[in-house]
């Protein structure tokens, strides 16, 4: 596949740089452009992202940073079966047990809440940093609304990192999510206000936490310019200028 010729693989990660140093020069050159293009294009296109890692997969199998990299990249486009195999295939070679809560999520794919929820209560969830162990609770109360255990779902979520103040990088996600679980129990306005809370802890972006506290709020937005569009294919196939002046005004809302 295409490399851009602004991609040197100078880009990637210095650990990985150094696992890459038991490839021949040239080689390891060739499956670090091809992690950068995944790293790259794993959120704004997963299909091309997954194309990059088969590439990287076919030239480096043997190197964990590049099984994990195929993991990803099969897991944003629906490949549960084939990230879990590389997701395996990652914690064989390095031993670590951070993939834990992703390997669960794989099981849910799958269809198999039930092995999602046991992995939850495993050992290795003890290992894990404070990171993978909300992701992990996160996966938890996934697999118990995948069961129809959606109070259940309620009650995994809470627990001393949701009460906390603190906005970490999963605040906004862990907020969201017993938003949605509330909501799922019929407890709108307590979702509404948890909604609010996440909205408040997302500066990336992450959720689309506003556009929930919207719909809860009755607020429905419309594009102008559709609207626009609309009235210039009237009967008579004409607007007169107080539509048009439509065209400049934000979106509207009911």
């Amino acid at each position: 596949m295409p490399i851009p010729e602004d991609v040197t693989g100078e880009e990637i990660d210095k650990d990985v740089r150094q696992e890459l140093l038991s490839l021949p020069k040239t080689l390891a050159e060739d499956v670090a452009k091809n992690l950068v293009m995944v790293a790259k294009l794993l959120d704004e296109d997963p299909e091309k992202a997954y194309g990059y890692s088969r590439v990287a997969l076919r030239l480096a199998s043997r190197v964990a940073a590049v099984r994990e990299a195929a993991g990803f990249a099969a897991y944003a486009v629906g490949k549960y079966s084939e990230a879990l195999a590389e997701f395996r295939a990652a914690r064989r070679m390095t031993g670590s047990v951070e993939l834990w809560p992703v390997m669960a999520d794989c099981e849910r794919g799958l269809g198999r809440p039930e092995k999602a929820l046991a992995m939850a209560g495993e050992p290795e969830v003890h290992k894990l940093d404070k990171a993978g162990q909300v992701e992990m609770r996160l996966v938890a109360a996934g697999a118990r609304r995948d069961m129809g255990q959606a109070d259940a779902a309620v009650v995994t979520l809470q627990s001393p990192e949701l009460a906390s103040s603190a906005v970490h990088p999963w605040t906004a996600r862990m907020r969201y999510a017993y938003a949605d679980a509330l909501l799922e129990v019929g407890r709108e306005e307590d979702a509404r206000e948890w909604f609010a809370r996440a909205l408040e802890a997302d500066q990336g972006g992450t959720t689309d936490a506003s556009d929930r506290l919207a719909a809860l709020d009755g607020v429905e937005f419309t594009d102008a310019l559709d609207e626009s569009d609309e009235s210039a294919d009237g009967a008579d196939g004409s607007s007169d200028d107080s539509e048009g002046a439509r065209d400049d005004e934000g979106p509207a809302q009911d």
